[in-house]
This record gives structure tokens, sequence and C-alpha cells, in this order.
């Protein structure tokens, strides 16, 4: 640790702190591997000590204001930046929180939308990272995410529907937004799935539909679950049984999707309705429709679930069950700020309301 004070092979700059010399200490490995400004860059353009340098931008005491000012001068001029790494190294603490996501897709980003608004004036950075892009183990990409990130580059995480249940990470608070599992585990946020799979499917039936097909989400995902059970509630409280062979798994993605929806539309039988189970399958529905001569709402009436903001789009704009991604994004921040300032207990598990959003994609059904 380099002292502030004149030692041999230094020379004296301007306040008495010390500039580069034979014995000035080297930049980090990381910082010498980047090519990028260092803290050695700034001490030398500023004539002060690394040392210095150091209690300027970690905000400590000691530094005269003129230098300190100098010092902030020449951060901002030479872009300095201390490493994730090095600062949790320092301070076991790198101010900044992480978003873990297995793909960016239009749910994910508008999760991150909120979390990103609602991250501002708070004191913490923001770290996205995508931890299932192009492999086949999709199962438990999340822990290896953590694995890579926890205790080095981030204080605390928000996982997007992560696979596993997770235990709190070497004391990383962990707030999972729409886990696989429910809510178990650590604080978790999500939608009211159950109701809104309901209210999607009451709807329909309100306009008429008896005969609905449904396209629903992966059978290992708990919302996928209570979607299904929120529809078949819902019929039976009209007095209907689905048809069984109307039920048809689409793995809220539309290339999964394709084939089911295809086996819905192309049957003599087919449904005069078909509910989604996520809107991104509910748009794939509609170009099928449209590639098969059908017409909607005319012929057929799509629902789906999520309001994304392709659903707005789409032609015909689609008929939806919103979610409060925003809010559902901000709500998990917040308790990841929480827990990281009050301890493990302010973490809780938080489910918020959805609602039905009409546009041209429902109608009654045809005569």
């Amino acid at each position: 640790m380099h002292s502030g004070t004149d030692s041999p092979g230094s020379t004296a700059g301007p306040g008495g702190d010390t500039t580069s010399g034979p014995g000035f200490p080297e930049p980090a490995a990381d910082e010498r591997a980047t090519g990028r400004a260092t803290i050695t860059d700034v001490a030398r353009v500023a004539g002060v000590s690394v040392a210095t340098v150091s209690k300027v931008v970690n905000g400590r005491y000691g530094v005269a204001a003129a230098t300190a000012e100098r010092v902030l001068g020449v951060v901002a001029d030479l872009g300095y930046e201390s490493s994730l790494v090095a600062r949790s190294l320092r301070r076991r603490q790198t101010n900044v929180i992480g978003v873990l996501v297995a793909e960016f897709e239009p749910f994910s980003t508008e999760l991150l939308k909120g979390i990103s608004a609602a991250i501002a004036g708070t004191g913490y950075e923001l770290l996205a990272y995508c931890g299932d892009a192009g492999r086949s183990d999709h199962v438990g990409w999340e822990r290896r995410s953590l694995s890579r990130l926890a205790g080095t580059l981030i204080d605390g995480v928000v996982i997007v529907t992560p696979t596993l249940a997770l235990p709190q990470h070497d004391g990383v608070p962990i707030v999972a937004i729409d886990p696989h599992t429910g809510p178990t585990g650590p604080a978790t946020v999500d939608s009211d799935n159950l109701g809104g799979a309901r209210t999607a499917t009451e709807h329909l039936i309100g306009l008429g539909h008896t005969r609905i097909g449904y396209l629903g989400g992966r059978a290992d995902l708990e919302s996928a679950r209570l979607r299904e059970l929120g529809f078949k509630e819902a019929m039976a409280a009209a007095g209907l049984t689905p048809d069984p062979s109307l039920v048809l798994e689409g793995g809220y993605r539309p290339d999964r999707s394709d084939r089911p929806t295809h086996d819905l539309l192309e049957r003599p039988d087919r449904p005069t309705a078909v509910f989604a189970a996520n809107d991104l399958s509910a748009i794939h529905v509609l170009q099928v429709a449209q590639e098969l001569g059908l017409r909607v709402p005319e012929d057929l009436s799509v629902i789906g679930f999520d309001d994304v903001p392709e659903a707005a789009g789409s032609t015909p704009p689609l008929t939806t069950v919103a979610q409060s991604l925003h809010e559902m994004g901000a709500e998990a921040l917040r308790m990841v700020i929480a827990m990281l300032e009050s301890g493990p207990s302010a973490g809780h598990h938080t489910r918020l309301p959805t609602r039905l959003v009409q546009r041209s994609s429902t109608a009654p059904p045809p005569s």
C-alpha cells in the first residue's frame, strides 16, 4: 500500500502526494489486460498517489477538497471505472443487482423495463445476464449463472422463471419472478395465473363460445398448470366440459406450438375460439389462421395471456389477459434491495392481479 509520503524512487506532486516512479504500484491484472484507463493512469494525470485516487473514488476521508475535485475531473476525462471484481474484493460489495434471464424474449424484456425504471435513485446499478442462450440442457441454468456471478459481480439477484427451487446463495439475496415451482424457496413475485385464466375463459364463454381450444404451456411450469386449471374451472362453472382433444400443450413458444395449432385449426370440427396461455403462442395462432384462410374474429376468436407489446401490434390486435409486467419487475427489485438493507426477513411472496384487455381478436362465434 502506498503511504502517501515521499519515498525513494518517487517525486512529490501537488499537495505532497506522490506520482508514479520506479516503485509505483502496478495496476491490477484485470485492468492491465483490458487496455482501459487504470487507477495508475488517473494517479499519474492528477499528480497524486494511487492511494489518494482510491480514497476519492471510494468516498473515504483524508483528501483535501481541491485534490478530490482534481482527481474526479481526471476520472471523468479518462472514463475510469474500477472493475466490479476488484471493487468486490476490496469492499465485499459491488452495489450491483443482477437480473438473470434464460433468454431475452418479450416477457423478460418487459420485466427488465420495470426493473430498470425502479432502480433509478436507489444507488444501485443493474447487470442483465442471459444464462441459457443456445444451451440444450435448460434445467438448472440459473444455478450455473449464480455460481459465476454471486459474490463477485453482484450483491443481490432477480431471477426470471427459474427452473429449480433456489436456496439463498452464500448470503446473496434472491427474488424469483414467476418461478417454475411456484412460491417456494426464496422470495417470489408472480401474477394471478389461475384468476387470469378464468377471466380469459369467461370472456369467451360470455361471447357465446362453447367449443374452446386451449393451447397451454409446458407441463413442468407452475404458471402453465394454474392457467390450465383456471380454464377448466371456468368451463365447469359454466356447465361446459372441455373436449380433451382440444386441450394441447404449446410450450409457451411459437416453434413448439406450431404443430398443436395446426392440429386445432385443421380438424373438421375445429373450435370456434382458442385460448393460448401466452401471447407469443396466441399471435402464432393468428398467423396460422390467416395461412389457412380463417378470418379472426369472424371465423375464429383468439385470446392470449401476458399483454406483451407485440399483442397490441398483431393483426388483428390481440385480446389478452394483462400481467403487470413492469410492476412485477419493480416489486422484485424493491424486495432485493429491502433484503440487502434489512436482511433476509424482508423477503416474501407477492402475487399481483391480472386484468382483461379487450381488443379485436374476439367476437361471438359464427352463426
